[in-house]
This record gives C-alpha cells, structure tokens and sequence, in this order.
C-alpha cells in the first residue's frame, strides 16, 4: 500500500464551459469574469487525469468550498 502513496493524480472540477475568441482570452485581467453555462447549483464533473470519473455537487460553508461525490462513473475500456 505505501508505494500508492508515490502516486500522483491531477484532480479537476468543472462546473461548467465557455467559447470566446482568443483576442478576448488575451485581454482577460486580474478579476476578469468569465460567464460559464452553467450556475452553482448545478452538478460538476469530477476528472482525474483529464478522465471522468464522478458527478457530484458544489458545498458551500462558510469560505469553504468542497465538492460532494454523488455518482461514481464506470471505467471505460480503454482506461482499464
């Protein structure tokens, strides 16, 4: 079990995605507000390495922020 703990893995939450031009990414500064299509009640996709692996929804508490697992999803094939 210890060589698990040598492992690293990348972890991300998305809560939603945007399009723009790259001259307005370019333009983008410090505090700059970036529209999503979606709000903060709606569930976020987990992704290890960039793979999606859960489903959950975002828990506020105070200045906390956490991310509550509410559905495991199925390996594919070919990450087996």
């Amino acid at each position: 079990m210890a060589k698990l703990d040598d492992v690293a893995v990348d972890i991300a939450v998305v809560l939603g995605t945007t399009s723009m031009p790259i001259h307005q990414v370019l333009r983008l500064g410090r505090g700059a507000i970036i529209e999503l299509d979606a709000s903060e009640d709606d569930e976020v996709r987990i992704l290890a390495n960039n793979l999606p692996v859960a489903r959950g929804t975002v828990i506020v508490s105070g200045n906390r922020i956490a991310v509550e697992v509410k559905q495991l999803l199925p390996r594919s094939p070919e990450s087996a």
